[in-house]
């Protein structure tokens, strides 16, 4: 079973026409030029980075009574590159990955409403770990292309917790990007930092080597085999590096915090930020835990979270990374988060032979 790209017949029912309107000319010459149009914007849309904005997450949350959320998902298969030169056809939640955050309080409701537009291919639902009930919600929001389905539940424990399809062939659906997170904060709120970042790693696998240019179909037997061709950050190779997106930016002094949803569907992750640590993390994303403190590397499971917490006192490009390191040289698994500011040479002195006490923004190093 292979997955081929949207073809022009696809683009043309994704935006409610048939392709033989555009062939028997019953078209008005200006409704060709917009269906034309709208041919060329659907294209380019099909093209498009699925790289989520880790930087788009919801305001933390600053009240006491509990709100009703009115949350919709939109299961999207897109076509888009997986690095320069190759495709390859995602599912997503919102034509992302990872899926947007959803962020609620403890006790508050979450009223969804799931679509699967009829363009799609195949059946989806979700399965959210921070709700009880039957399959997380997964039996009662399954549908096929075309269908719509709601869901109520109360956010009854506090945590970041992982969301993602559950169909039959789930591990396929979620190596393919379907995946996200939910984090329902504690009563009390969490404790103010300086920024906040959102990161979703999952592995794909393909049936063709790393990096040939091209249309990428799905592997199922190496996903069977857990042979990875990709290992990645927000469903692309090096999105938020100085290489392609650019870095996330903070300033010397800032904190941050970072959260973390391993889609898997069979990799664990072993998350590390090259050049510090984790000042704070909560394993699970367990937030009502005690933090560990000041660890270097965190295991995170296929299907958990990480929520960690980062202080910056010298300049520098901190390399998030799984250090499990071929994953991060060989199959495209790195975000940066570059410090801007003053050095502090009583912290970090690259070249302390200098007289004048060396400069520099960090000295990093051969990773």
């Amino acid at each position: 079973m292979v997955d081929i790209p949207a073809s022009r017949r696809d683009l043309m029912k994704g935006i409610g026409l048939g392709t033989g309107m555009l062939a028997s000319g019953s078209l008005a010459e200006g409704a060709v030029g917009k269906v034309k149009e709208q041919m060329e914007q659907a294209e380019a849309k099909a093209s498009e980075s699925v790289a989520a904005d880790p930087t788009d997450i919801p305001e933390p949350i600053d009240r006491f009574e509990p709100k009703t959320h009115e949350v919709e998902l939109v299961c999207e298969e897109v076509t888009a590159e997986i690095e320069s030169g190759v495709t390859f056809n995602y599912m997503t939640f919102g034509g992302e990955v990872p899926g947007p955050m959803i962020r609620v309080r403890e006790g508050d409701t979450i009223d969804l409403t799931i679509r699967n537009p009829d363009r799609n291919n195949k059946p989806h639902n979700v399965d959210f770990h921070a709700c009880y009930g039957t399959g997380g919600g997964a039996e009662a929001t399954t549908i096929a292309p075309g269908e719509v389905e709601r869901l109520r539940f109360k956010a009854m424990y506090p945590g970041s917790f992982i969301y993602h399809c559950a169909v039959a062939t789930m591990d396929f659906h979620i190596s393919s990007g379907m995946f996200g997170m939910i984090l329902v904060e504690p009563r009390e709120g969490l404790p103010e930092v300086d920024h906040e970042f959102y990161l979703g790693q999952h592995e794909v696998y393909t049936d063709k080597d790393k990096g040939k240019e091209g249309h990428h179909g799905f592997d199922f037997e190496a996903m069977k085999a857990e042979e990875p061709t990709y290992v990645l950050l927000n469903g692309e190779e090096y999105a938020y590096t100085a290489d392609n997106k650019g870095p996330l930016k903070v300033e010397t002094g800032d904190t941050a915090r970072v959260f973390l949803v391993t889609g898997g569907p069979n990799v664990t992750s072993n998350f590390h930020p090259i050049g510090n640590v984790w000042s704070k993390s909560w394993a699970e994303g367990a937030i009502e835990s005690e933090p560990e403190i000041n660890v270097q590397t965190k295991p995170v499971a296929p299907g958990s979270c990480f929520i960690g917490e980062m202080e910056f006192p010298v300049p520098e490009t901190v390399k998030l990374v799984d250090h499990a390191l071929s994953r991060v040289v060989h199959k495209g698994m790195m975000a940066e988060i570059k410090a801007e500011g003053e050095p502090d040479r009583e912290i970090f002195d690259p070249n302390p032979d200098e007289s004048n006490g060396g400069g520099g923004d960090g000295g990093e190093g051969g990773y």
